[in-house]
C-alpha cells in the first residue's frame, strides 16, 4: 500500500463537502483528478470509502474511521512545512549541543541564556559529558555540535580552536604544599593525585604534560566531577589539576590553593562539528554567538 499526502488531502475534501465539484474548486484542480485519487485511494484501500448518492458523496463507516487519522496526518504535515519555512527565516526548534565538562558547567550557561535572549523561540539542550562521549555523540549525530577540552580524537569531525585554558595544580588551604605554593618534580611525583576519569579532556592534558616531564604519578581518588574533585581537594585528601576557570572562585576566597610547578598545563578548547553536514540556521546562528565569544588568537 502507498498512499499519498495529496491523497489524503483530497480524501478530506471530498469528505468535508461532500461533492467532488466543490472539492475541485477548493483544491484548484480538476473534478478528474480529484475523481481519479478517490478511487486510487479507495482501490488501496481493498473497498470503497463513501456512499454515492447521485452526485453526492457521503462517508460510510470505513471513510469515518479513517477521516480523523487523515486530518492528523494533514496537520502535522502542515506544521512541519511551516516550521521548515519559518526556520529559513528566525532561528526556531531544538539545537543539540554537547560540552565537555569545564565548558559545560563554567563557560556555555551564559552563552545559551544570551542565546535564548536574542532567540525566544529557539531551544538548546546541553548535555554534559567528558570529551570523548562529547565526540561519539556527535560522530552518531546524537548531537548538533559539540565543545570539548583539550585533544580532539575524531578523524570524522571538523575541529576549530575557541578559546584558550590553562590547568592548574591546587591543593587545600591545610595542605602541606600551601606554604610555600609551589612543587617540585619530586613533589609532583609523589604527591596522592585526585583526577577525573579515562576520557576527560583534563585528565588527558595532565597525563601529557606529566609525561613531558617524564614524570611518573599515581591516582588516589578517580572522580567523575570537576565539583566532587574541587571538594576532595578542599578536604585535604590529594593534590589536584582543574581548569583556572573551575576553581576562579574556590582560589579567590582561599578555600584552594594554586601551586607554581614545572608543567605545561596549557590547552585549546574547541568547537566540533560534523565534516561536511548542512548548517541549519539555528546552528548557523549559535556557532556566530560562539565566535564572538571566541579568545583573541584562536583560529575558527
Amino acid at each position: 500500500m502507498a498512499i499519498t499526502l495529496r491523497q489524503l488531502e483530497i480524501f478530506d475534501k471530498v469528505a468535508k463537502c461532500g461533492h467532488v465539484t466543490q472539492a475541485s474548486k477548493q483544491l484548484f484542480i480538476t473534478q478528474s483528478a480529484v475523481s481519479m485519487a478517490i478511487a486510487e485511494l479507495e482501490r488501496l484501500a481493498g473497498a470503497p470509502l463513501f456512499e454515492r448518492h447521485g452526485k453526492r458523496l457521503i462517508l460510510n463507516d470505513r471513510g469515518r474511521k479513517i477521516l480523523p487519522g487523515a486530518e492528523e496526518v494533514i496537520r502535522k504535515t502542515g506544521e512541519i512545512e511551516q516550521f521548515l519555512n519559518d526556520s529559513v527565516g528566525e532561528p526556531r526548534g531544538t539545537l543539540n549541543v554537547g560540552a565537555s565538562t569545564t565548558i559545560g558547567n563554567y563557560i556555555l550557561p551564559g552563552i545559551v541564556a544570551e542565546f535564548s535572549r536574542e532567540y525566544p523561540k529557539a531551544k538548546v539542550l546541553l548535555t554534559i559529558g567528558n570529551a570523548r562521549q562529547i565526540e561519539n555523540a556527535l560522530e552518531n549525530g546524537d548531537l548538533d555540535l559539540g565543545l570539548i577540552e583539550g585533544i580532539p580524537h575524531s578523524g570524522v569531525l571538523d575541529t576549530t580552536a575557541w578559546k584558550h585554558d590553562e590547568l592548574v595544580v591546587v591543593v587545600g588551604k591545610g595542605h602541606p604544599w600551601a606554604c610555600d605554593r609551589s612543587a617540585s618534580v619530586e613533589m609532583l611525583r609523589t604527591a596522592p593525585w585526585i583526577m577525573r576519569e579515562k576520557g576527560s579532556g583534563t585528565r588527558e592534558v595532565f597525563e601529557a604534560a606529566m609525561a613531558g616531564r617524564n614524570i611518573e604519578f599515581s591516582i588516589s581518588l578517580e572522580l567523575g566531577h570537576s565539583e566532587a574533585i574541587k571538594k576532595a581537594t578542599e578536604a585535604g585528601l590529594g593534590v589536584g589539576c582543574l581548569s583556572r576557570i573551575a576553581v576562579g572562585r574556590e582560589l579567590e576566597h582561599g578555600w584552594l590553593v594554586e601551586i607554581e610547578c614545572p608543567l605545561d598545563l596549557r590547552r585549546t578548547l574547541s568547537i566540533q562539528t560534523r565534516t561536511c553536514g548542512y548548517k541549519t540556521r539555528l546552528l548557523q546562528e549559535f556557532c556566530l554567538l560562539l565566535s564572538q565569544h571566541r579568545d583573541a588568537g584562536a583560529d575558527m
